[in-house]
């Protein structure tokens, strides 16, 4: 998910969308840690729209 997407939505896709990619990035985590997944580099990249989406929404919290 690259930056320009997450600012064309409005706060409840925000919001919405963080629940979602934290509940899948802890799927993954834990599924990685019982046995390793073929591409590691999935969590890592989860991690960072995790981190875009949350930056955004305090972006427009704080507008």
């Amino acid at each position: 998910m690259k930056q320009s997407e997450v600012k064309n939505l409005s706060v409840a896709e925000l919001e919405q969308k963080l629940t979602e990619l934290k509940k899948t990035h802890s799927e993954l985590k834990m599924a990685h840690a019982i046995s390793p997944i073929e591409n590691p580099l999935t969590i890592r990249s989860l991690r960072r729209d995790i981190a875009r989406v949350a930056s955004e929404l305090t972006r427009r919290e704080l507008q």
